[in-house]
């Protein structure tokens, strides 16, 4: 598998993750959605805004634009405060967004070559080295927006567990690979 194959997996697992994390958010009684919890980003309400914002501003800054935010990404913004300038402010519209952003992610992904991996792609720190401007490889980031969200996503649940929220989702890759019919590079 070269480089863009791989990165388009590892992007096709967070979507898989994505889909089951915005189903349980969605399951969610509200209070429960909005309950404070002492792990990540304090909700589930708070860290599916996180793991959409990420995506949102890594995107952006993956097709130009390197100042890009949105509430989940700048500590302390929250919901809401920029509805109208890309903000959500409710469960249905973060939903929204974040699966016309999935498609966006998709179109990106479908033209990756592996030339274009080394490519540096800009971005303004909304954390360490606030309001610095970085340049990171093309591949570094794509691989982070992965990372970030498995992390992310582990946190959540956590969250999940501590809601007593039933079944977990099951985020691990190789569910993903046994769940398809014929495994890519096995056919």
């Amino acid at each position: 598998m070269n480089g863009p194959a791989l990165i388009r997996r590892l992007h096709q697992h967070r979507r898989w993750v994505n889909d089951q994390l915005r189903a349980a958010a969605q399951a969610l009684p509200a209070e429960s959605l909005t309950c404070q919890l002492p792990i990540g980003q304090g909700s589930v309400w708070r860290t599916v805004l996180h793991l959409y914002a990420a995506e949102y501003v890594w995107l952006r800054a993956i097709q130009g634009d390197p100042a890009a935010t949105l509430p989940g990404d700048v500590p302390g913004q929250l919901p809401g405060s920029q509805a109208g300038q890309g903000g959500v402010a409710s469960l249905t519209e973060l939903m929204t967004a974040w699966l016309a952003l999935e498609d966006e992610w998709q179109a990106v992904l479908n033209g990756l070559t592996e030339s274009e991996l080394s490519r540096p792609v800009r971005r303004v720190s909304t954390s360490s080295g606030q309001g610095r401007e970085r340049r990171t490889s093309l591949a570094d980031v794509l691989l982070h927006v992965c990372t970030h969200a498995q992390y992310t996503a582990a946190q959540m649940v956590n969250m999940l567990r501590q809601l007593e929220y039933a079944p977990l989702p099951d985020v691990m890759l190789i569910s993903l690979a046994r769940s398809e019919a014929v495994p890519p590079g096995c056919g």
